[in-house]
């Protein structure tokens, strides 16, 4: 995989109601560089990487991922761009109950045509269930699963697809300490491993001195 650059420039977002806005002069982040997004509640954290995975649009500038201008591309380019390049982690996990651990994983694969579910995304599937320590829970449904556990999911979920870009809102806020640096290891793991850039949004002091930089949003503005 070549290495994949985020570049933002000129960002200004609000909801169309008004009361929040978001402006970031600039930011960019390297192939394979971990990058840790801080700042308080409300700030517009999970916005900026919202936008950054396509899933919002700007008002005006660009966002950059993998050499494409997502936020000036069609809906549904977006949709198939996000399926095939982006993996995310959730703050609420967003996992489907009536699935057990193992098709939740494997999720984006029912859900978007551009992905092709094959037998190399079932062993992946596998590989990452048991590298996060769930290799007993395959079978077990969300309820059954403890926070900590679901999080876990939602950390395979985002890295099954092999995506070129990796975000994670708060992947750690559930988490006891040793499962805590197990997940952390398998991201950085990754990142380093396809030279993809990594950027979370954290309140976690214990993983902040993990990442390449931390980065305070307030400070993003022009």
């Amino acid at each position: 995989m070549d290495a994949v650059m985020i570049r933002v420039k000129d960002l200004a977002f609000g909801y169309p109601r008004g009361g929040f806005e978001l402006r970031v002069g600039e930011l960019v982040v390297a192939g394979g560089e971990s990058v840790a997004v801080v700042g308080p509640s409300g700030c517009g954290k999970t916005t900026l990487l919202h936008l950054l995975a396509g899933i919002l649009t700007p008002v005006s500038g660009s966002v950059r991922v993998d050499d494409i201008e997502i936020s000036g591309i069609e809906h549904e380019d977006r949709q198939d761009f996000r399926a095939l390049a982006v993996g995310l982690v959730f703050q609420e996990f967003e996992l489907l109950e009536y699935l057990d651990v193992v098709e939740n994983v494997l999720l984006p694969y029912r859900v978007s045509p551009a992905l092709v579910l094959n037998g190399a995304a079932r062993q992946r599937a596998d590989e990452l269930i048991e590298q996060v320590g769930l290799a007993d829970k395959k079978s077990s449904f969300p309820r059954l699963l403890s926070q900590g556990e679901r999080q876990r999911v939602a950390v395979c979920r985002s890295l099954v697809t092999q995506p070129k870009a990796l975000f994670g809102d708060e992947p750690t806020a559930n988490l006891d300490a040793d499962n805590r640096d197990q997940v952390m290891d398998t991201l950085f793991c990754y990142t380093e491993g396809k030279q993809a850039p990594l950027v979370v949004v954290t309140h976690d002091q214990e993983v902040r001195d993990r990442f390449d930089r931390v980065i305070d949003i307030r400070e993003l503005a022009p």
